[in-house]
């Protein structure tokens, strides 16, 4: 067992998926010589050389529509965006193209490439830097969506990503790339894309979140001294809404937490989820305790966008005082 930083089992999991299969190649802004923004391909230029370790312009477009050419050509391409803020340029590709391939040809042609995105605030970046859009490719058919909370799950899911026959979102969270170590296995290891993990079980509330605030959510629980099961969800698109159903039946409450906006966030989607499959059971509204309607603010102000173990563990009381 290694003790990993998230960003250290995602460069150790590009490693191994590199070594065990040939047509597997990075390509992405800064990438190479100089290891990309968070060094997370630090190393693998020298290891791999400039044909499999691409430094590419400052054209996002054509990044994601080269790796889609690989992919339809039998590789397995991990393009790299650098912040989340610029994947506009690349959207028209994504979505119109490498999402609806596999559907327009009849599984004649599939797009096998992995995405890799830093995403979210609390690193103190400027504007375009610190933004959490998962909610906008989820609604995107044909298309994966992966965000992991931890070293153990980064690694175990971005493989499983690189081995997708389909093309996958991979969001890494930024604000917990080196938040804190865990215990990786050298060896290698996948976990299945479309299944959420029970972080903690408990009887009174349910909580449901991903990314860097299932953080959030840990410390919040801890300090509520409350039995509350958290779910980390880890895939987006597919939603695992048997896990939260099953754990709302048993729990009757539930709050949802995310970086992004409130309106038209993932929480709504899940509240429904809820509704539809535990509405005999709840005893209280679902709470979502997320991001404002409105642009991540400058540095004085990002941590009072983010949301907090103090404003989760508000919804915490007033959802168990229902």
């Amino acid at each position: 067992m290694a003790n990993l930083t998230l960003v250290q089992a995602v460069t150790l999991a590009l490693i191994q998926e590199m070594e065990k299969d040939e047509r597997v190649l990075l390509l992405g802004e800064d990438i190479g010589l100089n290891g990309g923004v968070f060094r997370a391909t630090e190393g693998l230029f020298q290891r791999f050389g400039g044909d499999r370790v691409v430094d590419a312009p400052l054209a996002e477009s054509g990044i994601m529509g080269t790796a889609i050419g690989l992919a339809m050509a039998g590789l397995r391409p991990i393009p790299e965006i650098q912040f989340e803020g610029f994947m506009g340029p690349a959207f028209d590709q994504l979505t119109n193209q490498a999402a609806r391939f596999n559907s327009r040809t009849r599984g004649g042609i599939t797009c096998p490439l992995t995405l890799r995105v830093p995403v979210g605030g609390g690193i103190h970046a400027p504007e375009l830097h610190s933004d959490s859009p998962e909610a906008i490719y989820t609604h995107t058919p044909g298309l994966k969506i992966v965000m992991p909370s931890s070293p153990y799950d980064a690694k175990g899911l971005l493989i499983s990503a690189i081995r997708d026959p389909n093309p996958v979102v991979f969001f890494e969270p930024k604000r917990i790339y080196r938040a804190f170590r865990e215990e990786v296995p050298e060896d290698e290891y996948t976990i299945p894309i479309g299944v959420a993990r029970t972080v903690c079980e408990g009887d009174e509330l349910t909580m449901v979140s991903w990314g860097a605030t299932v953080v959030q959510c840990m410390n919040a629980i801890e300090a509520s001294g409350k039995s509350i099961e958290l779910i980390d969800l880890r895939t987006i698109s597919p939603i695992d809404i048997d896990t939260v159903a099953n754990s709302v039946n048993k729990t009757g409450r539930c709050v949802v937490v995310h970086e992004a906006p409130k309106t038209c966030g993932l929480g709504a989607e899940i509240a429904a989820g809820v509704m539809e499959h535990c509405f005999l059971h709840l005893e209280a509204p679902v709470q979502r305790v997320c991001g404002f309607d409105t642009i991540m603010p400058y540095y004085k102000l990002e941590l009072d966008y983010l949301p907090d173990a103090q404003r989760i563990g508000k919804a915490i009381a007033e959802t168990l005082a229902y």
